[in-house]
């Protein structure tokens, strides 16, 4: 429970920072971009503090490679 509140109040804190001066400068693309890479970091955080099963980015990695992988490792032989 404590986890996930200093979670939100260190994404709260981020964003009171970030957005003010991205909306000052409109830059608006970088505004979209912060608000959702940090609503994605928070929403990661907290899953992991409630020790969910989050899928591993390599795993995607092996998936799309392994058959190139296969493809050349077949030509060489």
């Amino acid at each position: 429970m404590w986890t996930i509140a200093a979670i939100l109040l260190a994404a709260a804190a981020i964003a009171i920072l970030e957005i003010p001066s991205l909306m000052k400068k409109r830059q608006y693309k970088e505004f979209a971009t912060v608000c959702c890479l940090l609503m994605l970091g928070t929403f990661l955080s907290i899953a992991q503090s409630l020790h969910m099963k989050l899928p591993n980015p390599l795993d995607f990695i092996t998936f799309v490679f392994q058959p190139f992988s296969k493809f050349i490792l077949a030509l060489l032989q």
